[in-house]
């Protein structure tokens, strides 16, 4: 009752403007294109948020922040070196390591694998693999004994308690030279665990008791290095490399950035290439208001005449039309905004259902650090997105607004 002209006029316009055949399709076209663009983009960004996530809090929950692993001789007194690392303010915790390569042998089945020699207690508050484990226990990991991963067990038809035989080289400085090869050392391991992380881990990690690895090898009380977890991962290449100066032996600094961090990259590339693309997909649903404002301007001609000598004044017209206008872009972004907000809310269970009907995986356990497509809704992405939709939509109103409050009445009128 109490609206300004401007937008009673433009209200009343989109009403008439229903039926009229080719005009209207222009303008649901234009809503439609717009409510996509907006869908799309909220899903994409939820879904980078998802990665983001899962990368910071999953992936990098068992990688290690940070690693320091000796140049020369074992680390003998690696309890001072722990302690020095965890003077830094930022790291919360570290525990040592000692690294292994070598083969897992059942039967006829035979696995290539990295183990890890880790203390039990220590390496839970660096890595939360502990979690992860669904068979056995974790707690369990003593004496000649392994964790291995889900596909490792898949691939060699392990399950806990079973006993299996580890390969490893046999370390000969001469062997090469001579053109002889020595046996493999080999060592029953009996399975006390299997952790199920959901990616490249499970088929390639397993871990072994600190003592155990070094009697392997021959170390006695000294390991290899010294693994930290620190409180913002993406201090790690600063933190690791002020640590590195201040320890007692030359070590080479490890931090996730150089082994994963082509991950995070990635997903900040598509996150920004796929926010312009969607964005030009709303400018482009965007032009279809300026074709059907530049068509209602000439059908209504005759009232813009007969307004303006009525006294109207040019602002109350172009408002009018700008009105109009935004009536489709407030309906695309709602209808956009509602859709791409729910799907994104249940896009892991609905892509999952998808592969189940499908009977195809769209990510790979064996390629990704994770075999689902995980999302996280952001607030911010949503206000972001559609208030992008709608300046768009504003600015493709101001070209036709401004055309009709060109018309001359004296020329309209004149040929009534």
């Amino acid at each position: 009752m109490f609206k300004p002209l401007s937008m009673f006029l433009g209200l009343r316009y989109v009403r008439t403007r229903h039926g009229q055949g080719f005009s209207s399709f222009i303008s649901a076209s234009s809503t439609l294109g717009i409510a996509l663009g907006v869908m799309v983009l909220i899903i994409v960004l939820s879904a980078m948020n998802g990665f983001e996530r899962e990368l910071a809090k999953r992936l990098l929950s068992v990688v290690p922040h940070g690693e320091f692993i000796t140049v020369h001789e074992p680390i003998e007194d690696w309890q001072n070196e722990i302690l020095v690392a965890k003077r830094h303010d930022n790291v919360i915790a570290a525990a040592p390591v000692i690294k292994l390569s070598g083969m897992l042998q059942k039967g006829d089945s035979i696995k290539a694998l990295e183990v890890r020699a880790v203390d039990v207690e220590l390496e839970k508050s660096v890595s939360d693999i502990a979690n992860f484990v669904s068979q056995g226990s974790w707690q369990q990991l003593q004496g000649q004994s392994l964790v291995i991963g889900q596909g490792i067990a898949s691939k060699l038809k392990v399950n806990v308690g079973d006993t299996v035989q580890l390969l490893m080289p046999r370390l000969d400085a001469g062997q090469g030279l001579s053109g002889r090869f020595l046996a493999p050392i080999k060592k029953n391991m009996t399975i006390v665990g299997i952790f199920d992380f959901g990616g490249t881990i499970d088929d390639s990690m397993a871990f072994m008791p600190l003592a155990t690895g070094a009697q392997f090898l021959g170390l006695g009380d000294a390991i290899h290095g010294v693994r930290i977890k620190i409180d913002d991962v993406f201090q790690a290449p600063r933190v690791v490399a002020q640590i590195g100066q201040r320890l007692d032996v030359y070590v080479y600094m490890h931090d996730w950035t150089r082994t994963q961090g082509h991950l995070f990259n990635d997903i900040q590339l598509v996150r920004t290439v796929m926010f312009v693309v969607m964005l030009l997909v709303i400018a482009v649903a965007s032009f279809n208001i300026v074709s059907s404002l530049i068509m209602a301007v000439n059908e209504k001609k005759g009232d813009i005449a007969i307004l303006k000598t009525m006294g109207a004044e040019r602002k109350t017209i172009m408002l009018a039309f700008v009105y109009q206008g935004l009536v489709n872009g407030v309906l695309g972004c709602a209808l956009g905004g509602s859709l791409g907000i729910l799907l994104s809310q249940h896009l892991t269970a609905i892509v999952g259902k998808l592969e189940q009907w499908l009977g195809m995986s769209f990510l790979s356990g064996d390629i990704y650090f994770i075999d689902f497509l995980p999302t996280e809704l952001q607030a911010s992405d949503v206000i972001m997105t559609i208030t992008s939709a709608l300046i768009l939509s504003l600015l493709a109103t101001l070209y036709p607004a401004f055309r009709a409050t060109q018309i001359e009445p004296a020329k309209v009128l004149g040929q009534v």
